[in-house]
């Protein structure tokens, strides 16, 4: 298995409000694959987001495509895993994190995207979070002052999967770029 494989790294000849952007979208997997199946909802949210992103013009990475969202995680190694997302995590313009929330109203846990969270931030990439604003009780003290260390740009989950295209005015305004 090649594990660097994503969406789209060719960015010739895009058009779209996202067009020469790099959006690297992350969010759970190994904590959203259930026995039957991956989760309905949290894969819709990622999937929503790659396709909003694409539609865009944005080359998109994506370990949740190169994964066939979970179907074919297990012939990944971790170490496959850490370079890919550290290559993604350093050739982006904007990294995206999907943090849905449990039933009992907690984090769904999600490992990965909370280390690459840190590697956006230490790499001065713009973060866009998609999770329950304000912030659920769950949520560390790290991920709630992060736009303190980094900018960082909150779409509120639930109104993100309603309108999927406020994650384009996000990116715009993570990255600086005018509509």
């Amino acid at each position: 298995m090649d594990p660097s494989p994503s969406v789209d790294e060719s960015s010739t000849h895009k058009t779209g409000l996202l067009a020469g952007l790099d959006v690297f979208v992350g969010g759970p997997i190994q904590h959203a694959i259930l026995e039957s199946g991956f989760v309905g909802h949290v894969q819709d949210a990622i999937t929503a987001a790659i396709h909003t992103a694409t539609e865009n013009g944005a080359n998109v990475f994506s370990a949740h495509v190169a994964e066939k969202f979970g179907a074919e995680t297990a012939f990944f190694t971790p170490e496959q895993v850490a370079v890919r997302d550290f290559h993604w995590m350093k050739k982006c313009d904007v990294f995206v994190a999907i943090l849905p929330v449990l039933e009992d109203q907690t984090l769904r846990r999600t490992d990965g995207t909370h280390v690459e969270l840190g590697w956006a931030t230490a790499l001065e990439r713009p973060v866009v979070l998609v999770t329950r604003q304000p912030f659920v009780e769950s949520a560390g003290h790290l991920l709630k002052g992060l736009h303190r260390v980094g900018l960082v740009r909150a779409v509120d989950f639930d109104e993100f999967t309603e309108k999927p295209s406020l994650l384009v005015d996000a990116v715009l305004a993570a990255t600086e770029h005018p509509a």
